[in-house]
């Protein structure tokens, strides 16, 4: 399949190519949900959305490392160096990792925004210091370098019907609602790195701090109050949700498959933390694999139905095109 996607979206360099292959086996590896959407792409589009979360995942894994003998100045110099990369491979379409070779080529071949990759590995160095976030407000601005510039730089490489700055802010929603589920879900991983993403503010007005979330990790044991702040962030995310929606419509109508199967199962997630009670500081809230086959399932289903009214309409518009030269 990947040699299929590589001609489908014109790479044919070999260091290219290999690069791109690299980068969709980080995806393959470690965004099963996100993986399972994208290959409802159409096969043009595939390389350059594993050329995002590639380069994505490679810096978040600099940062993200649970190896304690890498100390924060020295994945700061990662940091460093990543950036430095790819700012010479935008500039001169080089770059000594793979991930930074693809995504500067596709970032090229898309026209997306530079500063939008400035404004993520911003948030990538916050996470080297910073370690709760005291206000919703201070997390929204965080998350804007962290996932809701993924999805502006997804805007150009999906397509839409509609002036792309209309549909950017639902896209930027969507990526903001992805990581607040990613944020619910792995409140205790997070905490074992150091780190509370659910922010102060809210935590608060249930009576829940960072002591009582690390005794509840640490024991085993759970309190109703981090239940109800878990409930609180839960209904906080299906309103992000809520926000980012309407943007699938907006969306060129070969892609949105890809994208409302990404949303079910990401909104999946949720129902699952729901399903076991907010236990997530215990356990790890997964989809199902049988609801992870039918939603792909159903995804397939509306590509197939995309694609023949795509040829539906095709015949239509030639025949319009010929009237028009007669």
């Amino acid at each position: 399949m990947t040699r299929r996607e590589l001609d489908a979206a014109g790479v044919t360099d070999p260091g290219l190519r290999a690069a791109y292959s690299r980068c969709r086996q980080l995806n393959a590896r470690h965004g099963r949900t996100y993986f399972l959407a994208t290959r409802l792409l159409p096969l043009e589009r595939r390389t350059a959305v594993h050329a995002l979360y590639g380069f994505a995942r490679w810096a978040d894994d600099i940062v993200d490392d649970l190896d304690r003998r890498v100390t924060p100045d020295e994945r700061d110099l990662l940091l460093k160096r990543l950036e430095e990369d790819l700012a010479d491979a935008l500039r001169t379409g080089g770059g000594d990792e793979p991930v930074v070779r693809a995504v500067a080529d596709t970032a090229d071949r898309y026209g997306i925004e530079v500063d939008l990759f400035a404004d993520f590995l911003a948030s990538m160095r916050a996470d080297l210091t910073v370690t709760d976030y005291p206000t919703y407000a201070d997390l929204r601005a965080y998350m804007h370098g962290s996932a809701a510039v993924i999805g502006l730089q997804m805007l150009p490489v999906l397509g839409t019907v509609v002036p792309r700055e209309e549909a950017a802010p639902h896209a930027a929603a969507l990526g903001v609602a992805f990581q607040l589920t990613n944020f619910l879900r792995d409140v205790g991983e997070d905490l074992d790195r150091g780190r509370v993403y659910l922010p102060a503010d809210l935590l608060a007005a249930h009576g829940v701090d960072r002591p009582l979330l690390e005794w509840s990790r640490r024991s085993g044991r759970r309190d109703p109050r981090v239940r109800s702040a878990l409930v609180a962030a839960e209904a906080l995310t299906r309103d992000v949700y809520r926000t980012a929606e309407p943007g699938i419509a907006m969306l060129d109508p070969r892609v949105r498959p890809c994208i409302r199967t990404a949303f079910t199962l990401y909104g999946g997630i949720l129902d699952a933390i729901a399903r076991h009670d907010y236990t997530v500081l215990h356990r790890r809230a997964v989809v199902p694999r049988r609801r992870r086959a039918a939603t792909a399932a159903a995804g397939v289903l509306r590509v197939t139905r995309a694609r023949w009214a795509a040829h539906a309409t095709a015949p239509a518009a030639s025949e319009r095109k010929g009237q028009g030269r007669g």
